[in-house]
């Protein structure tokens, strides 16, 4: 007799326990893009894995024509609470190559790289009228050094929970030159009951070079803003969020090949408390 069936309820029954059974230690993200002011107990821990897809427009390399292409990137993060009020993020990003039959590929966002980030609370939950967070992270990846500040807004309203982050970066380009970029998020969550929670997130990104700014400028360069559809699913340690979101900007433009944002972006996460 084959082994599959005696592991299927073995497996099943494991899942229930990890899901549900063992104490709740999670800290799940109810928008994809934004972050809460909620964040891990001290000596808590937890593992989220980030996936971002969005079709582009690419070159074959056999005849030279636009070609769609869905390009990805993906994060992995270890996140610790080092006090009740300060919490330590560890980031592994990864940008996959293109294929060989593509050419004119558009670069991912994050690249092939590490993040290091603080997020520290400024006061306790319900504490302020709206409760306040702080955040800065570094990054290093293939094409730059990334230094990002991030302001953590948040007001509840019964089930209702209103997010938005002031976010701006400066990247420090390998090649001597640097840029500015504008990206900040916001969005409504509802929570429909504590396992299921659906929400609205906008998010926004908008380079600025410092030397030799292109003029006109360039799609790439945006402002590009997206808002769509969020759900949060939660099931004891484990969590899984995910956004749907259509360009609101250029909503006409013919994506060309080498720019990297689509008409639709998709942004999965999940996590686990450890």
């Amino acid at each position: 007799m084959s082994t599959t069936p005696r592991l299927f309820p073995a497996a099943v029954s494991a899942l229930w326990f990890f899901a549900f059974a063992l104490p709740a230690a999670a800290n799940p993200r109810p928008l994809p893009i934004t972050y809460p002011h909620a964040q891990l107990a001290e000596g808590e821990a937890e593992l989220e894995q980030f996936v971002d897809l969005t079709p582009v427009r690419a070159r074959s390399a056999t005849t030279g024509e636009p070609a769609w292409y869905g390009l990805t990137q993906f994060a992995t993060e270890f996140e610790y609470g080092l006090t009740p009020r300060l919490e330590l993020g560890l980031y592994v990003t990864l940008a996959p190559g293109a294929a060989s039959d593509f050419a004119d590929v558009p670069k991912a966002m994050d690249g092939n790289g590490m993040k290091q980030r603080l997020r520290y609370q400024l006061a306790e939950p319900f504490a302020w009228p709206v409760d306040v967070s702080v955040y800065g992270e570094v990054s290093e990846n293939e094409r730059e050094i990334e230094a990002e500040a991030k302001i953590i807004l948040e007001r509840r309203f019964g089930r209702a929970r209103l997010m938005v982050n002031l976010t701006g970066e400066r990247e420090f380009y390998y090649d001597g030159t640097h840029d500015l970029v504008l990206a900040p998020s916001g969005g409504l969550t509802f929570e429909v009951t504590p396992s299921v929670q659906p929400g609205i997130e906008w998010w926004m990104n908008a380079e600025y070079p410092e030397e030799d700014a292109p003029s006109p400028r360039p799609f790439e360069l945006g402002p590009h803003q997206y808002v769509g559809p969020t759900v949060l699913f939660l099931f004891g340690r484990l969590w899984w969020t995910t956004g749907v979101y259509l360009r609101a900007t250029d909503r006409h433009h013919t994506l060309a090949p080498g720019e990297g944002f689509g008409r639709v972006w998709v942004r999965s996460v999940v996590g686990v408390g450890l």
